[in-house]
């Protein structure tokens, strides 16, 4: 069972997006994600879990001037 994130196929069905993000390295401070094209509030990514087919989109917020 595998999910897309930014363009790869990922086994992470199961999983809820706060554990995909932690096991693969992401600085959660200053990430957006995306799931099927809606916007993934911070404060429901514990309770969200990925699903077979889910695609992810997730975009680091840079500060710059």
């Amino acid at each position: 069972m595998s999910v897309t994130i930014n363009g790869k196929q990922v086994e992470a069905a199961g999983k809820t997006l706060s554990d995909y993000l932690k096991e693969a390295g992401y600085d959660t401070r200053g990430i957006a994600v995306e799931r099927n094209g809606t916007i993934v509030p911070k404060s429901q990514h514990d309770s969200v879990r990925l699903q077979d087919g889910d695609k992810i989109e997730l975009v680091h917020c840079v500060a710059g001037g």
